[in-house]
């Protein structure tokens, strides 16, 4: 259904375009994270959901984070700041109907991923992964080569955007566990 909906929601803004002159531009980010993310337990995404567990986990004093899967899952991220300089930079230098893919350009496995946000929280514990739950996808990336070929590149690398929502996670910890 997600797949779906973003083929016609680019559908339509192509149709508008080409029916009505409008300017108008899809653009397509990759998995997202930052200051203001989903950090519910049971619903958040696995950036969120892995500062969420390891942040936890630190708390309660833990000696592991079980992490779904078995980490060798590929996936991009990108810092939410970026993706609003990709969006300005886009309606600027670009005006054509084809989707522009918007990310990061690194893939990350699960696995490194989770080391680093232990890493970042300060969690000194283990890290087991339950091979009963699902990868998900074995790789999810963007070709965004469109898009740094027009000369934009992310101004976060991975480990300080890291740090920049786990530092917004933390300030905002004791509103985000009661919701």
């Amino acid at each position: 259904a997600y797949a779906i909906a973003k083929i016609a929601g680019i559908s339509h803004v192509q149709s508008v375009r080409k029916q009505f002159g409008y300017e108008w531009i899809s653009a397509m980010p990759t998995n997202l994270y930052g200051p203001n993310d989903n950090y519910h337990p049971e619903n958040s995404h696995v950036f969120a959901a892995l500062i969420r567990k390891f942040h936890e986990a630190k708390l309660a004093g833990d000696s592991e984070v079980i992490v779904w899967g078995t980490g060798m899952a590929l996936r991009e991220f990108m810092h939410v700041d970026d993706l609003s300089h990709a969006i300005e930079f886009l309606l600027h230098n670009y005006n054509e109907p084809e989707p522009v893919n918007i990310g990061s350009g690194h893939e990350i496995s699960i696995k490194h991923l989770a080391e680093m946000v232990a890493q970042v929280v300060g969690f000194d514990g283990g890290i087991t992964y339950d091979r009963s739950k699902p990868d998900g996808t074995p790789r999810k990336t963007l070709d965004s080569s469109r898009l740094r070929k027009m000369g934009w590149t992310p101004r976060w690398d991975l480990r300080d955007g890291l740090i920049d929502a786990y530092n917004w996670f933390r300030e905002n910890y004791d509103s985000l566990r009661m919701a």
